[in-house]
């Protein structure tokens, strides 16, 4: 049997995904990353918590869904060097970005998980 106590941290995960196109200005020109591609990206926010009394979660994960929807839209099929902030968008700028644009609104957030590729990914923080 888990403990139920009301101070055990537990851990929940929602993901997104989203197109979007970059390079990344500061490789040398002959990298192939200096030039324009896109990517599907894949974002899973970590949310830690303590179970909430009489509904047995740490979050409704609409709730989740609903507070990361301003950022989604924000990137789904954009150019991300044109997005204040992104001007080099490597993955952990990324990553960091979305973390610094999601934790106000969202109680919790431990870490934001980036995907550029399905072999490669980003944590922030760590």
């Amino acid at each position: 049997m888990t403990d139920q106590s009301p101070t055990v941290l537990h851990e929940i995960r929602k993901s997104f995904q989203f197109e979007a196109a970059h390079r990344l200005p500061n490789l040398p020109s002959n990298h192939k990353c200096a030039r324009l591609h896109g990517h599907s990206f894949k974002v899973t926010l970590v949310v830690r918590g303590v179970l909430v009394d009489g509904y047995d979660w740490v979050l409704d994960f609409s709730e989740i869904k609903n507070i990361f929807k301003p950022v989604l839209d924000q990137l789904d099929h954009h150019y991300l060097n044109e997005i204040p902030g992104l001007e080099n968008p490597t993955s952990e700028v990324l990553a960091r970005w979305i973390f610094g644009k999601v934790s106000p609104n969202l109680k919790g957030l431990h870490q934001v998980i980036l995907s550029e590729t399905c072999t490669s990914e980003s944590i922030y923080p760590v």
